[in-house]
């Protein structure tokens, strides 16, 4: 008779049992206590299902009541995996009011690149989303500091850019940083990687992209080189993951390599005048972004790319040719794309001329 009530979908805790032959056999919850020896209060907790049932307890049981050890730990077995039964459906619940997410936060695209186990069922593709963002609910997300400026504002008017979209590809950066090892960071040490970047932009990503990582890690920020993911709009991100370890994120979108170095120095602008405090996306869409920072850090790129004296000197000298390009390039060490870029940018020269110069990379995995 007690087997079919063990076996009932309703959780029951084995004290309720145990309180019906206390009460067969005249005894008081007290004097069971007693008679084991144990504190009250414990005993208590065992009565309301709120401490399990030990095999030695089972076997003190055994020897007061009369009733069998392997029945007690049966009861407990049964109570806790029907609580884990409950539990179980509740979370599947949960996912399941969960799986409109899904494609907001880039499932697709987060499996291809490995980062999400591929699933065919919504809610086992909430789970790995879950596990990915290091979140028991996708909800949760917008009480975690770092994303929640993203929720907050209104960051498109025209739905271009996702703030689930953004948190999946900063999550990127953060998973992909634990993986690499920084010295403590180094303000000085930064700072004097300028030159060497400068020189870098003459090299294929083939030849600098191991190397730049691995010098950004003697400063103490770990470089992520990154996919582009859809509804972001973002070229490049900067935040840090404690107080002794930056991280700076470019994407590889559009390929342009002009646009990757530009990216790249805005964004160690922000890591050197910032505050640790706030998360940088350079982005397409400025709905969400801080102008002066953004404008600070769009200065100390262009000027760190082409010293502001020598550009001005050149765009003075008002002739925009390829051999002038060239020239210029070659005498500021620096790639003739780059220059080609700036001009554009400026609306000095069109959008079409001497795109011939520009570089678009094809990186390797």
């Amino acid at each position: 008779m007690m087997t079919k009530e063990i076996y009932s979908d309703l959780p029951i805790p084995p004290g309720e049992f145990l309180e019906e032959v206390l009460e067969n056999l005249g005894m008081g919850k007290d004097e069971l206590a007693k008679r084991m020896n144990r504190p009250p209060a414990k005993l208590s907790a065992i009565f309301r299902g709120d401490k399990a049932i030990t095999p030695d307890t089972a076997l003190q049981l055994e020897k007061v009541t009369g009733v069998s050890a392997n029945i007690w730990t049966g009861l407990e077995s049964e109570y806790r995996l029907t609580l884990a039964r409950l539990h179980e459906q509740t979370e599947q619940l949960k996912r399941k009011k969960e799986t409109p997410l899904i494609t907001k936060f880039c499932y697709n695209e987060l499996a291809k690149l490995g980062y999400v186990e591929q699933k065919s069922k919504p809610t086992e593709k909430v789970e790995e989303l879950q596990k990915f963002l290091g979140v028991t609910s996708l909800t949760n997300l917008d009480n975690i500091r770092r994303y929640q400026a993203l929720f907050k504002q209104n960051i498109s008017r025209n739905h271009r850019v996702s703030p689930e979209a953004l948190i999946s590809w900063l999550r990127i950066g953060e998973t992909e940083a634990y993986k690499i090892e920084t010295n403590q960071f180094n303000a000085a040490k930064l700072f004097s990687l300028i030159s060497q970047l400068r020189k870098m932009t003459t090299k294929s990503p083939d030849k600098f992209q191991r190397e730049i990582v691995k010098k950004f890690s003697y400063a103490g920020v770990a470089l992520i080189i990154v996919p582009h993911l859809r509804k972001t709009c973002a070229h490049g991100a900067s935040f840090w993951l404690n107080k002794n370890k930056a991280v700076l994120m470019i994407t590889i979108r559009g390929r342009w390599a002009d646009m990757f170095w530009f990216s790249l120095l805005h964004e160690l602008g922000h890591i050197l005048l910032h505050s640790k405090q706030q998360v940088f996306i350079e982005s397409d869409e400025v709905d969400f972004i801080v102008q002066k920072p953004e404008d600070e850090a769009n200065k100390f790129a262009s000027d760190n790319l082409i010293s502001s004296t020598e550009y001005e000197n050149f765009i003075e000298q008002g002739k925009f040719y390829k051999k002038e390009i060239l020239r210029f390039a070659k005498k500021t060490n620096i790639h003739p794309g780059i220059v080609v870029g700036r001009l554009q940018h400026d609306k000095i020269i069109p959008p079409s001329w001497h795109n011939d110069l520009r570089e678009r990379y094809l990186w390797g995995t």
